[in-house]
């Protein structure tokens, strides 16, 4: 925690240039979060991936960070203007309709800085946060989200659900991680033609209240993040059109994968299957 603060108090240049260090360390040693990225890489980009782009991941990963820590810090006015929005009038109309809106997101660019943004924009939201370890560093997370406008709920709280569908039910915002199924609830899909799963909640969660659900995806272009807001995903009903739904969500985020594959972070197991490429540790090609 104390390391957070220290972060916050070196120059962005400088601070960038430790992360990528940090970054470079663990590509070396090439630990098992590592080896899971390339895995999910290869389905993204075919296999073999680069080791190139597995390096450029990893720093990218590291980046996200770094940004992190140091958000609490930053000028409003600044993460406004480096943040660049693609079809953000789709956002804002859905919002403005008030039937609540449920964004879907993937573990891309900087999800933070996204619901930032938001918060910054007008639109304060609601949010589901893993615990992390330590509790501490949990806290810290929690208490910076809650200063940029954020809510937020802990994964597996008994009212987490509840509380959301009252948000978007009074038509507010709620922006949920939606590349990993998290509580072995989720729907089968098909991602990058490749069998996963992924969580039920966005889709659940849109039916329930009548939201739009809208997914969106994030890539860094240089020291700017660019959001990509995304067509709504039509309301399906039942058990079967939640199914459909996260599909769509699904061909949204592949989409953004294979364009910005070094932006998306995703350390742990998403494709499921027997076909599934076995963890398998650098080859000592390239990067």
């Amino acid at each position: 925690v104390s390391g957070w603060r220290l972060v916050r108090l070196l120059p962005e240049p400088a601070a960038r240039r430790l992360f990528d260090r940090i970054a470079d360390q663990v590509y070396r040693r090439d630990p098992r979060a590592v080896q899971r990225l390339r895995a999910n890489l290869d389905r993204v980009v075919g296999r073999p991936v680069p080791e190139a782009l597995v390096h450029e991941a990893v720093r990218s990963y590291l980046r996200y960070w770094c940004e992190s820590f140091r958000l609490p810090s930053w000028p409003t006015g600044d993460l406004v203007a480096r943040t660049r929005v693609s079809n953000e009038d789709t956002l804002r109309q859905a919002y403005a309709e008030g039937r609540g809106v449920v964004v879907a997101l993937p573990h891309m660019g900087n999800w933070d800085w996204a619901g930032a943004w938001a918060c910054a924009t007008g639109m304060p939201l609601v949010t589901v946060a893993e615990r992390l370890r330590p509790e501490r560093l949990y806290d810290e997370f929690v208490a910076y989200r809650r200063s940029l406008g954020m809510e937020i709920l802990g994964l597996g709280d008994a009212a987490a659900f509840r509380r959301l569908q009252q948000w978007v039910g009074d038509g507010g915002l709620a922006c949920l991680l939606a590349d990993r199924d998290l509580g072995r609830t989720g729907v089968p899909v098909t991602l990058r033609g490749h069998q996963a799963r992924m969580p039920r909640g966005p889709a659940v969660l849109a039916q329930r209240t009548g939201a739009v659900l809208l997914p969106v995806t994030m890539s860094y272009d240089g020291p700017d993040l660019a959001i990509t807001i995304h067509d709504p995903v039509p309301h399906v009903e039942g058990e079967h059109g939640v199914a459909a739904m996260m599909q769509q969500v699904a061909d949204v985020f592949g989409e953004a994968f294979a364009a910005h594959p070094a932006d998306w972070h995703m350390m742990q197991k998403v494709f499921v299957g027997g076909s599934a490429p076995a963890l398998r540790a650098r080859s000592g090609r390239g990067g």
